[in-house]
This record gives C-alpha cells, structure tokens and sequence, in this order.
C-alpha cells in the first residue's frame, strides 16, 4: 500500500511539496517524503473547487498536494497536524452558486466529466476566450460545462489579504484574460482557472478574509476522489457508474474525512487525522479566503496559498475520523475554558454544596461527517463518545451545556465541541494538546 523506496528512505526534518494529484487519492502511488516524526511539510496549493471542477480532465473535484510519508505513522496510529501558517498568493478569484447541466458527466460532474458531443470522459481541454463556454475539448471542440454558475462574483483582494471586492464585468473580463496570473495557480497544476469564467453578479461588495485549509488530512485506505473523502459527498461515490463506485461498507472503512470545509481549521490550530495507510500521507489543498458556516452557496472564494505544517505521530488514536483543537477565539461561548474568576465561583459553590471535586475541563471538537447534518450530528456525538469512553447520552449533554454544535459545511459536516474531561483525553494521548493550546 505503500511506496516501498519512499518508506526506506532517509526521513527529512522538512519537506516541500510542489506535486499534485490527479485529483484522486490513491494509497498504491508514491507517496513524498519521507518527513520525520515532528518535522515540517511546506507547500504551494493550488485552488480548490471551482478551477478543478471545470477541468474535466481532474477526477476529484479538487486539486490537492501529493501525500506526503511520515516516518512512524503506522495504520491506526494518528497524526497531529500544528498549522503554522497560511498565507493567501491570490490576486483574486471567482466563485459562486453552481448548476449541473444535464449530459456533462458520467454519474457525477466531480468525479466524471464527459463531452457530450465526442462522448469522451475525461476529455482533455483548453481555453478560447472567456465565459462559461470558454472550456472547449481538445477533440471536437464542443464547450464542456460540467457545471455552471448560477450567481456568481469575482472579488480581488488588497495586497496584504486582508479585504477582498468584487468588480464589475468589465473588470472581471480583464482579469480573465490574465486568468493564471490572477489566480496565482502553482507551476505544477493543471486546472483551468475559475477566473475564465468572469462572474459579475454583484459587484461592489466588500468581504473580509479569514483563510483556512478545506481539505487537510491523510490518504484514505483505498483510491477515492480527493473531493469525496467525507461521508457526505462520498456518498455519492456508492453505487457510482464511473470506475471510482464503492459500496456504504466501504466508503465508512475507507474515507478519512480530509475534505471537510470547516472555518476553524486555520492557522495556529491542532487537527489530529486518523493513519488509515502506512506513513499516514499527509495531503492539503482547496483553501479558502473565508467563509461562514455551512458554506451554503456550495462555494466560496477559492485560492491558491503557501502552508506550513508541523506532524507528529499519536500513537494508538482511537477514531476513523478527525479531532480538532480549535482557536481559543474560534470556540463556541460555552466551550471556551473557564477563566479564574469563574473557577473561584464554583470552588465556593462546591464547597457550599459539599462537592469535593470539580473536573478539570479542555475544549475538543470532533469532527462527524455523513451523507445529511442530522446523520453527521449522530456520527460526531459516537465519535466523541468512543474517544472519550462516555455514553452518547454523556456526550450530548457536555455538548448542551458546555459546548455547541457547529456545521462545517452542508450537506453532512459537523463539529460536535464541548468541554470534555481533561483526564478522559490524556487516557487517549491528546491531553497534552489541549494544554498546549488552551494553556491549561
């Protein structure tokens, strides 16, 4: 399952990454690497989402970094991943609400875009011009539209990333013919720029960032198109007609939950990913300028950017799924540590009371995916429950009173986030990374 030169090669304290999938995660291809337990992966990603989604030659959907090996990392290990930074390259982007016309794709427009006039899948493409018929197969030269925008805006930012404005058309259709350049796309990838498609539906509005990684995790057990890592779109991969099917059996064996679009996955937190193969294969990609909760229009601004990652293996991780260690700010109300004064205050009701100890708390979000929200609430609160070796019904109460519930994205991904006991997470090995982060 591994790459056999790259798992016996000296490990590196650093690696940068430079190299793109196909777009499909496969556990037989070479993996980079490898990095050392506790070294640093540094790459270049290339936009996520739309580029790739009319780029029929892509199969996933996204356009992620080649995984990468971690020395150590051994299938049902886990891998903690500190994002040290990240940093938008972008000049500018489009995005927006999609449609799938009918007769594009085999099955699924992610996964298997067909022309419709050659009928050939995974055609290979190029630009004429700009607009949503700008992608023309190299064959017969039909436009290939495996999606199009329906309301849709493309917004260029200042030079320090930190506000973006989207333009009217005449600007977008500038930017569009120095597409490439615009989107900053990465020497290595393959996609058409969303930036030929020039959307201008609602000009003159200004947005703040707040970058973060959409996908970020390790390779899943099995060959899967990098968009479809999760429980809910990789739904849609069971019963698929495409080469790229699989059963319920094995897209719940398999996934690792990479692609989960969750705002909170942001420089300065701690993500800890299941190891489903051998050196885990740390891969990232589909990073986004910003976006509310629930990324409800299906898109948003999708970038190109520079990361940093320090890994470190957890050994003997519990879940098939990711936890999370969120900014301080970025925790709910209700989750957020207690402060001093408020610990003097339950120390005098203990001692009114008689309770002869409080527990030690730390915030965790864990991370439930499925094919719809209510389905994803009930896989994150047994996630949370397996981790922590509490009941269910324990599970949702912490996550009442002391936590929340928050979607990453709809359809199907969620964060169940409490406060959970600070000794139950040192039974699994991840205490340390809640003192790390909360200070506690």
């Amino acid at each position: 399952m591994q790459n056999v030169t790259t798992a016996s090669s000296k490990a590196r304290r650093s690696v940068v990454v430079q190299e793109f999938t196909n777009s499909v995660l496969d556990p037989g291809a070479p993996m980079l690497g490898p990095v050392e337990n506790g070294g640093t992966i540094i790459a270049n990603t290339a936009p996520g989402c739309w580029g790739p989604m009319i780029t029929p030659r892509l199969r996933g959907g996204h356009e992620v970094t080649k995984p990468v090996f971690v020395e150590g990392a051994e299938v049902g290990d886990g891998i903690a991943i500190r994002i040290r930074e990240i940093t938008v390259t972008s000049i500018a982007t489009a995005s927006g609400h999609d449609s799938s016309p009918e007769g594009f794709c085999l099955g699924d427009p992610y996964v298997a875009a067909r022309c419709p006039v050659c009928d050939t899948i995974w055609p290979e493409t190029h630009i004429e011009g700009s607009g949503q018929d700008s992608v023309k197969c190299d064959v017969c030269n039909n436009p290939v539209t495996p999606f199009e925008i329906v309301h849709g805006y493309t917004v260029t930012f200042d030079e320090a990333r930190t506000v973006g404005l989207t333009v009217p058309s005449n600007v977008a259709a500038l930017i569009a013919q120095k597409a490439d350049h615009y989107s900053a796309l990465p020497d290595g990838s393959r996609q058409h720029s969303i930036l030929n498609y020039a959307p201008s539906d609602m000009p003159g509005t200004l947005v703040r960032t707040r970058p973060f990684m959409g996908q970020l995790g390790t390779c899943p057990s099995m060959p899967m198109p990098d968009s479809h890592n999760a429980g809910d779109f990789g739904a849609f991969l069971v019963g698929a007609p495409h080469e790229y099917g699989i059963t319920v059996e094995q897209l719940a064996k398999h996934k690792t939950d990479g692609h989960m679009d969750i705002d909170a996955v942001r420089a300065g937190a701690i993500l800890i990913a299941p190891v489903k193969v051998p050196g885990a294969g740390v891969y990232m990609g589909d990073m986004h300028a910003g976006q509310g909760d629930g990324e409800i229009a299906g898109h948003t601004m999708d970038v190109a950017g520079s990361v940093t990652l320090q890994v470190e293996v957890v050994k003997n991780y519990p879940l098939d799924g990711p936890v999370l260690f969120p900014l301080l700010e970025d925790l709910p109300p209700l989750a957020k540590p207690f402060s001093a004064s408020e610990k003097a205050k339950g120390q005098r009701l203990a001692q009114k009371w008689g309770v002869s100890e409080i527990e030690t708390l730390a915030p965790i979000s864990v991370i439930g995916t499925a094919a719809n929200l209510n389905d994803a609430i009930e896989n994150g609160l047994e996630r949370a429950a397996k981790l922590l070796d509490v009941g269910v019904a324990e599970v949702r109460n912490r996550a009442t009173i002391n936590g929340a519930i928050e979607i990453g994205r709809a359809p199907g991904v969620i964060q169940v986030t409490f406060l959970a006991p600070l000794a139950r997470l040192d039974a699994v090995g991840l205490g340390d990374y809640a003192r790390e982060q909360y200070d506690i």
